[in-house]
C-alpha cells in the first residue's frame, strides 16, 4: 500500500441508486454490514442527506477521492447513472470497482451488466445469495 492510499479516509466507497425507499434501506442494509465489520464507507444517502443540490455533487467526490475501493450496486434495467459516473470515475483513478448485481433480469451486453461496467470492474458478484459475505472476500483480497 503507498501513502496516498493509507491516507484515504474510507476503505469504501458504496455507489447506488438511492432514489426509492427501498433502494436507500437495501444501501443502509449493505452500509451497516459492512460496518459491522470494521470498514469505513462513504454512503452518499447519509453523507448528501439535507445538503443543497449544488453541494451534492462535490461532496461524492471529495468522497470517491477519499476512499480505496468502490462497492457498486448494478441492478436494474440498467445501471444507475450516478453509479455509472462514480465508476468510472473510479476506475480512471485507479480506485478498483466490486460490482454487485442481485438483479436477475437479463439485461445489457454481458449476462445483465453493461459491458463498459462489466469488463472496468476489479471484480463482480453476481446473482450471488450471499453478496454480503463475497463483497468482504473481495475487499479482504484487496487488502482492505
Amino acid at each position: 500500500m503507498n501513502n496516498i492510499e493509507q491516507t484515504k479516509k474510507y476503505q469504501i466507497y458504496l455507489a447506488a441508486p438511492l432514489f426509492s425507499r427501498a433502494e436507500q434501506d437495501f444501501n443502509l442494509r449493505i452500509y451497516e454490514f459492512l460496518k459491522d465489520q470494521g470498514y469505513q464507507v462513504f454512503l452518499p444517502q447519509t453523507e448528501c442527506a439535507n445538503k443543497p443540490l449544488e453541494e451534492i455533487y462535490p461532496t461524492c467526490l471529495s468522497g470517491l477521492q477519499s476512499s480505496r475501493s468502490v462497492v457498486a450496486i448494478l441492478d436494474g434495467a440498467d445501471a444507475d447513472s450516478g453509479t455509472c459516473f462514480e465508476c468510472g470515475y473510479a476506475v480512471g483513478h485507479g480506485i478498483p470497482v466490486i460490482g454487485v448485481r442481485t438483479d436477475f433480469r437479463l439485461s445489457g451486453d454481458t449476462r445483465g451488466f453493461n459491458a463498459m461496467l462489466y469488463f472496468s470492474a476489479h471484480k463482480l458478484i453476481d446473482g450471488d445469495n450471499n453478496f454480503l459475505d463475497a463483497i468482504v472476500s473481495e475487499l479482504t483480497a484487496l487488502g482492505l
